[in-house]
C-alpha cells in the first residue's frame, strides 16, 4: 500500500495579503514543495467558491467568512511559488452556493462525497500525510475524515498554519488526536 500527500488550500487568498489570510500562511509553501518532491502520490485541494456562496458574510449576514477563493479569481489561484504542476490530482471544493466544504473528502453536510476517497483507494493508498491551510479548519476536517475512513493519517504541524480564532486551534488539535490522527513534528521529513 502507499502513502499520499494532501496539500490543503495553498491559495493566494489564504496567504498574507489575501482576502482570508492565515497568519504566516506563505511560510508553508517551501515545505510543501519539499514534500511534493518526495511524495509518490500528490493531491492538492483548492477552495473554488461561486460568487454567491453562502459562507460569505457579504451574501448572508452572520456567515463566517469574507469573500474568498472565488472561481477564476486571482485569489483562488495557488500560491505562485507552489510547485502545483507536481500534483497528480487537483480537487476543487466548496463549489455549491448553498454548501461549504472544509474537508477534502466530504462537503460540510458530512454526506456528499468529493470523490477523493475513491481516487485514493484506486491508487492503493492506505495512509495520508496532510499539510496546508488552515490547520484548524480544512486541514483538521480533512484529517478527521481520513482517519474515519480508515487511512493512517498524520498531520505535519510545521507545514501547517492556523487561523486560531476563539480557541479553534486547540479544539482542532484535540479533535484530531481523539480521532486517531497523528500530529507529527516534521522530524525526518522537512
Amino acid at each position: 500500500m502507499a502513502e499520499a500527500l494532501l496539500v490543503t488550500d495553498l491559495q493566494i487568498d489564504f496567504c498574507p495579503g489575501g482576502a482570508l489570510a492565515v497568519p504566516d500562511g506563505d511560510a508553508v509553501v517551501p515545505l510543501a514543495n519539499r514534500l511534493l518532491e518526495q511524495a509518490s502520490i500528490r493531491v492538492l485541494t483548492a477552495d473554488w467558491h461561486p460568487p454567491d456562496h453562502s459562507s460569505f458574510a457579504a451574501n448572508q449576514p452572520g456567515a463566517p467568512w469574507p469573500v474568498h477563493c472565488v472561481q477564476g479569481s486571482a485569489g483562488a489561484a495557488f500560491h505562485p511559488a507552489l510547485n502545483s504542476e507536481r500534483a497528480d490530482l487537483i480537487l476543487r471544493k466548496g463549489m455549491r452556493s448553498e454548501l461549504d466544504s472544509y474537508s477534502a473528502f466530504f462537503e460540510n453536510d458530512h454526506t456528499t462525497s468529493t470523490g477523493l476517497d475513491g481516487y485514493l483507494r484506486a491508487r492503493g493508498v492506505d495512509a495520508l500525510m496532510i499539510i496546508g491551510l488552515a490547520l484548524d479548519y480544512c486541514v483538521a476536517w480533512s484529517a478527521q475524515d481520513a482517519a474515519r475512513l480508515g487511512y493512517r493519517t498524520r498531520v505535519i504541524l510545521p507545514a501547517c498554519r492556523a487561523i486560531d480564532q476563539a480557541g479553534s486551534l486547540q479544539q482542532a488539535l484535540a479533535a484530531m488526536q481523539q480521532g486517531g490522527v497523528v500530529l507529527h513534528n516534521g522530524a525526518g521529513l522537512l
